[in-house]
């Protein structure tokens, strides 16, 4: 039996070790990368323009000398970021959980879809079709409304050019020109809403969490069904959302939390 790696692993091989080695030179040139990972120089090239072209390393000038830029930092403060958000959210959400019994949700942004970071159950037994880690559209989300609502409206397009909008439920938004028309007032009023747009039955209200830079990092939300949901309860969870939230802001280094009217 060949102990030969399929080229794809190969490949991520070469790519780590090429950061790893990257990591400890300010900038290198290609001919001492080489030597030091022992791989031929065109293959070290050809890795090192893909790396470029994604943003991950930086040439300076016309030399053969390269650097790493910091997008890998960004990267794992993101993913560090996110363990911090779970950490403090989760006692916010459990005080929630405590007062209203519903389901609590804690979403983040992921290309073109939310994904759930931390979830506590309700303890009506609400069964709900999400998880930890599971992903949905931004489109027919109160999260993904949240965390789409501070991003400009070409960052909203180029972030959805290629997301086919499709109908959960009678209520889900057609297209994108609808979804725009509402990230306004998502804005205005500090809270996004699914009324049944994702699921039938299901309705949702989420709030900005923001980091020290004032950045929507992650919404913060809360489900229940259709038949425990009144105008008065609405209200009464908005504020407990936005309480929490600007707890767990206060955490991540967000000196003022916005208050909305």
């Amino acid at each position: 039996m060949s102990n030969k790696q399929p080229e794809a692993v190969s490949s991520v091989q070469k790519t780590m070790a090429i950061f790893e080695t990257l990591c400890t030179e300010k900038e290198i040139g290609i001919s001492d990368l080489s030597q030091r990972l022992m791989m031929s120089k065109s293959t070290v090239y050809r890795f090192l323009q893909t790396m470029k072209i994604l943003g991950y390393v930086s040439q300076e000038g016309e030399t053969e000398r390269y650097a790493l830029t910091l997008k890998l930092f960004e990267i794992g403060s993101g993913a560090l970021s996110n363990i911090d958000i779970i950490s403090y959210a989760h006692s916010e959400m459990s005080k929630i959980s405590d007062e209203t019994m519903e389901a609590l949700h804690l979403g983040a942004l992921d290309g073109d879809s939310i994904i759930y970071i931390h979830k506590i159950d309700s303890k009506y037994k609400l069964s709900m079709q999400s998880r930890i880690g599971k992903r949905n559209p931004l489109y027919s989300t109160a999260i993904g409304k949240v965390l789409l609502a501070e991003r400009s409206e070409d960052d909203v397009r180029e972030r959805l050019k290629n997301v086919v909008f499709t109908k959960s439920t009678p209520k889900t938004h057609k297209c994108i020109e609808e979804l725009i028309a509402e990230l306004p007032k998502v804005r205005a009023q500090g809270y996004g809403e699914d009324n049944e747009e994702q699921e039938v039955g299901l309705r949702c209200l989420a709030v900005p969490v923001y980091d020290r830079f004032h950045h929507v990092v992650a919404g913060m939300s809360i489900s229940l069904p259709t038949m425990r949901f009144t105008e008065s309860k609405k209200e009464e969870f908005i504020k407990l959302l936005h309480a929490s939230a600007a707890v767990v802001s206060s955490r991540l280094g967000c000196k003022e939390y916005p208050s909305f009217s």
